[in-house]
């Protein structure tokens, strides 16, 4: 690797591919291979390899935008930004507060979206903010919140799924939307387990499956509902399990028991054949998982589907164990971190919920405001892109481009045509652009430093690798100067690191803790895993035969996650520990880490907490009486614990774990810490002998490392007040918009290998543009056939919303009853002028997934 190449991460989706840039002449950079990032070991799709393109003045925006009689024109940076700042104010003299918009993007980095947050509710006072994450995976984290407490994509590391036993993927073409992710489930069969995908259509990523299910759109909530059943009727729940580590199973099972195989079937399509045996598959090995993307979560159910997919897993004892477990593939390339703090129209830093005081009081201290002056929750994005024009009358845009990417599309561009005032700050001029009345150019990801939060929860530094061009700003730097026209001269800091170390205070003690974080550990590190709080509490050590960390939410985090009992953190080393320290006085745990940590101010009073449990776990090393038998390298060893019981560790560990500390003793500190209290014994079981197991005490002047994060969620005990993890009771019920004569076929929407989300930018880029021109309409011969349509005839789909030409692709690998069109591109053939924009009545999330429409040949 040559020495100028800087190491950093694609622009693109959510796994955040590592990769080195390198300048070359004209202002851009060169792409190489970064096999240290464990996400992608190197591999790169064609948009990753292809990112640098949009760097070049051909295709982007280069100096600000006015209009002026009618049309966009070169202005100065003074002359822009006070025009924005003026049509603001006008909205806020003359209609209120509220009736200033604010529009954010999943793309955004941490740093962007949390100042873009603070913006709207410090500066403008509005509450109206909300961004285009919530089309992504808002559905998902409703859902995972009311089982788990916590809401993280993926609660285990991509690496985890080759070592599972069985996958389902419901509704992720994954092979197109994030291609290196495509090895792990690669590996997965090649360790001899099971991929399972379900999808409407053979997608490249069906293409690999031991078993591909084809249900009908919008029916997932009932394939999920009758493989539940099965679970049960076959006498598969793991009733241990279910009685120690969760509650609410009495009424989910009712509610799973009216959805017998056969009736599952005709909602379906999914013959009962392939049901029996998808449970067979995911039910005979150790370990299990359930991943779902867009096609379950974009619905007007959304949410009770992913609902029913985690009762599945938690019926069968797979949530919080090795290997095993729900999790959700995010899209956007932040779309995680993007909302946890402070895009979500009801979220502040750190995941907080913006209704509830004791979070409003933190962030207003950090902030130096009065909680009082604090908006309360405003409206989801669809809703707030509905108000344009009416309630809402100027808008500030930040990385979207809602006129292709929203539900309903045709519609939300006549609100946006109708804004008094409409701000823009993007890349390249899109097609939300073209309409506003100022468009700023701003920075791209070579050309700032700032940090993203993948789909695995794992926090990465994006670095500068070139200079931006002459005239081109940084939304920090933008929000700066327009925070200071409206009267706010301070706290809107333009250096990123600076921005971040407030996140840090902001996120301090939140459900997505971020304050033991620093932009040194993310480059040292390659990457922390939330929660990942200042200060270090206990240890309790399960390794796995690779990895880092396996964690429950640390101490710090138990008054935001609402934990009864003290937390674990589980460590996985890639070393054997040390001895057992002397029980008698306060000893250090040292502890083998794979790699140094950044080192940390030393703790007043390190702690060490237990997640769950109030007995000591499964024991020390050199502790004979108290150690759980070694488990097999393959295989996860017997049932898992009831939050009351010691844990088994990961395959091929040892177990390593601190007993639970006496409450009124001090108490131990992370591995590697310099400090340790002396474990509370279990009154029923002995401990080693201080003689085998001593360490030498340090010096107090010694550091504590900092807290590892957390790679792990739930191992020990899931984020509700109890421990215990939440069945949640569904019934099936129809798409919002059902088939009838005039609209007899469903359509569905989705992604293509060489366009990205509204296809803003890769639509400029002439190797994607040739590998994907343009939308077409997928369909079944038999269709194709009634229709009198060949291959690349153009039709017409018309929905209730609107009408969208394309040209015709036939093929086999889609049901005979749905047609399928790409969202990524603008005018005659835009799919989301089709789109049904019924909302989910928790997550908000509009139904792109599924709605009726009928197929037209046309005459050319």
């Amino acid at each position: 690797m040559p020495n100028s190449a800087t190491p950093t991460h694609c622009p693109y989706c959510a796994l955040q591919c590592g990769m080195n840039l390198t300048p070359v002449p004209g202002g851009t950079v060169e792409v190489s291979e970064r096999a240290d990032f464990p996400v992608n070991r190197g591999a790169l799709c064609g948009k990753g390899r292809t990112a640098p393109a949009v760097l070049s003045s051909r295709v982007r925006l280069t100096s600000p935008l006015v209009r002026s009689g009618g049309t966009l024109a070169p202005a100065s940076w003074d002359e822009a930004l006070d025009r924005i700042a003026e049509g603001l104010s006008r909205t806020r003299a003359e209609h209120g507060p509220d009736a200033c918009g604010v529009f954010g993007g999943g793309g955004l980095t941490n740093e962007k979206a949390y100042t873009l947050g603070k913006f709207a509710r410090v500066v403008l006072g509005t509450s109206q903010i909300d961004y285009n994450g919530r089309f992504c995976m808002s559905s998902a984290a409703a859902g995972g919140m009311k089982a788990f407490g916590l809401d993280r994509g993926l609660p285990f590391p991509l690496e985890d799924i080759p070592k599972s036993g069985c996958v389902i993927l419901v509704g992720s073409n994954l092979a197109e939307t994030m291609p290196p992710s495509l090895r792990f489930f690669t590996e997965l069969r090649e360790n001899g387990g099971t991929l399972i995908v379900i999808d409407p259509r053979r997608t490249r990523t069906a293409e690999q499956a031991d078993l591909h299910l084809m249900p009908r759109p919008g029916t997932d909530l009932a394939l999920a509902l009758g493989l539940l059943h099965l679970v049960v009727a076959d006498g598969l729940v793991d009733e241990e399990y279910v009685r120690e580590r969760t509650v609410g199973w009495e009424d989910a099972r009712a509610a799973a028991m009216a959805h017998w195989p056969e009736y599952v079937e005709r909602i379906t399509g999914v013959p009962v054949p392939q049901l029996r045996e998808t449970v067979r598959l995911f039910c005979e090995p150790e370990s299990a998982m359930v991943l779902t993307a867009r096609g379950p979560e974009q619905q007007s159910k959304g949410t009770d589907t992913v609902s029913a997919w985690i009762n599945l897993c938690l019926a069968t004892g797979r949530a919080g164990r090795p290997y095993s477990g729900y999790g959700c593939l995010t899209g956007q390339g932040n779309g995680q971190g993007g909302r946890e703090h402070g895009q979500k129209a009801d979220q502040l830093p750190g995941y907080r919920k913006l209704d509830d005081p004791a979070a409003r009081a933190h962030v207003a201290e950090v902030w130096g405001v009065d909680p009082d002056s604090l908006p309360g929750p405003g409206r989801s994005a669809y809703e707030l892109l509905d108000a344009l024009g009416t309630d809402i009358r100027s808008l500030l845009l930040m990385g979207s481009n809602p006129v292709v990417s929203a539900p309903r599309a045709a519609h939300v561009e006549e609100r946006v045509k109708s804004l008094d005032f409409l701000a823009v700050c993007d890349v390249v001029l899109s097609e939300t652009a073209a309409l506003a009345d100022v468009v700023l150019p701003v920075t791209q990801w070579a050309e700032e430093t700032g940090t993203t939060t993948n789909l695995e929860g794992r926090v990465l530094l994006r670095r500068q690798a070139i200079t931006a061009p002459d005239g081109i700003r940084s939304d920090l730097e933008i929000l700066h100067e327009l925070a200071d026209r409206l009267g706010v001269e301070k706290g809107f800091p333009t250096d990123p690191e600076e921005v971040f170390e407030e996140l840090r205070r902001a996120s301090a003690g939140g459900p997505a803790d971020y304050s033991g974080i620093t932009y040194r550990r993310l480059a040292e590190e390659n990457g922390v895993f939330w929660p990942c709080p200042a200060e270090r509490t206990g240890v309790r050590a399960g390794p796995v035969e690779e990895t880092g960390v396996h964690a429950g939410p640390a101490k710090e985090t138990t008054a935001r996650l609402g934990l009864a009992e003290p937390t674990v953190v589980q460590l996985g080393l890639a070393e054997e520990t040390a001895a057992q320290p002397d029980l008698a006085e306060p000893t250090a745990v040292q502890l083998g880490l794979a790699k140094a940590t950044a080192p940390h101010a030393s703790l007043a009073e390190p702690t060490a907490v237990r997640l769950g449990p109030t007995e000591p776990t499964a024991a020390q090393p050199g502790a004979a009486e108290n150690t759980a038998p070694h488990p097999s390298p393959t295989q996860y060893t017997a049932s898992h614990p009831g939050p009351m019981e010691p844990t088994a560790t990961y395959p091929g560990a040892t177990e390593n774990t601190a007993p639970h500390p006496n409450p009124t003793q001090p108490t131990a500190t992370h591995p590697g810490a310099t400090e340790k209290a002396a474990p509370h014994p279990s009154p029923t079981e002995p401990t080693a002998t201080p003689a085998e197991n001593t360490v030498a005490r340090p010096s107090p002047a010694q550091h504590t490392p900092p807290h590892p994060g957390t790679p792990r969620l739930f191992l020990d005990r899931f984020a509700h007040p109890d421990g215990r993890a939440r069945f949640v009771a569904v019934s099936h019920r129809a798409v919002a918009e059902e088939t009838d004569e005039e609209y007899p076929v469903l359509l569905t929407t989705g992604r293509v290998v060489a366009q990205y989300q509204s296809g803003a930018q890769t639509r400029r880029v002439d190797e994607l543009n040739a590998a994907a021109p343009g939308p077409f309409v997928e369909l079944h011969p038999r269709l194709a056939e009634r229709l009198g349509a060949a291959e690349g005839d153009p039709l017409a789909v018309v929905s209730r919303r609107g009408r969208a030409v394309a040209p015709a692709r036939i093929t086999l690998g889609i049901r005979p009853d749905t047609v399928f069109m790409p969202f990524h591109w603008y005018g005659e053939g835009r799919a989301n002028t089709l789109t049904n924009p019924a909302l989910d009545p928790t997550s908000r999330m509009p139904e792109f997934k599924a709605c009726a429409v009928r197929v037209e040949a046309v005459e050319r």
